[in-house]
């Protein structure tokens, strides 16, 4: 399924041992309603790890980036609620890119999903989309149990805006620059091979892009709308 708009907010993170259980609560009642509440956001996921450096990816979907530096959004982060200032003391390692949604295509919403976070030299930006767009994107989607595939490149200006919460974290973000999404339903094993195999390093070099590579490999925890949530 293609993502519902043209901006997201791409988010990884670990999580204090300490913090987890406060962390599940905050998340699921108070932090994604109000964010997928703001106007233009859409909806709201995120997954644990099978197998990545960080143990939670977390994406938001808005109708355009635009939506990521209004007044609106803007004002949510820089004024964080008593619950959030206590949650995200929790967090730890986090990564963060507000993106441009460069691609997105394919039939549903996977209960599986890889996340590539890498980089590409800004010569090579135009050919490294062009042959994701042409050849790679839609070998991907041809593939057994492949559900969608998107494309983010991240706003750096955006992405660099220190805000309240992240202050409250304590410690700055990484902002990865270009990330891959592949989205499966099908079994974990099957597609943890296929995304080891197809989102190799070599194979993304090929096609102009360079690391280094951070293939995590994830499983979907809960989605919240502006109408309804489920957790699986």
């Amino acid at each position: 399924m293609s993502l519902s708009g043209e901006g997201a907010v791409a988010i990884w993170h670990d999580i204090a041992a300490e913090g987890r259980d406060e962390f599940y609560a905050w998340h699921g009642q108070e932090h994604m309603p109000e964010r997928v509440g703001i106007p233009g956001f859409q909806r709201g996921r995120r997954y644990v790890a099978i197998e990545a450096d960080l143990e939670f990816f977390n994406l938001y979907e808005a109708l355009s980036v635009e939506v990521l530096k209004s007044q609106d959004y803007t004002a949510r982060v820089n004024a964080p609620t008593p619950w959030t200032l206590s949650a995200v003391k929790h967090f730890r390692s986090v990564a963060r890119s507000i993106c441009r949604v460069a691609h997105s295509a394919g039939p549903a919403q996977g209960g599986l999903i890889a996340t590539l976070r890498y980089d590409v030299a800004d010569a090579d930006a135009a050919s490294h989309l062009a042959n994701l767009r042409r050849k790679a994107i839609p070998d991907l989607l041809a593939l057994p149990g492949i559900a969608a595939v998107h494309l983010l490149t991240a706003d750096a200006e955006a992405s660099g805006v220190a805000t309240a919460e992240q202050k409250a974290r304590g410690v700055a973000n990484a902002v990865p620059r270009w990330v891959l999404l592949v989205e499966g339903w099908g079994d974990e094993t099957a597609f943890v091979a296929t995304a080891k195999a197809e989102l190799a390093a070599d194979k993304i070099d090929a096609i102009g892009g360079h690391g280094p590579y951070s293939l995590g490999l994830y499983r979907h925890q809960i989605t919240r709308t502006k109408t309804a949530w489920s957790a699986g």
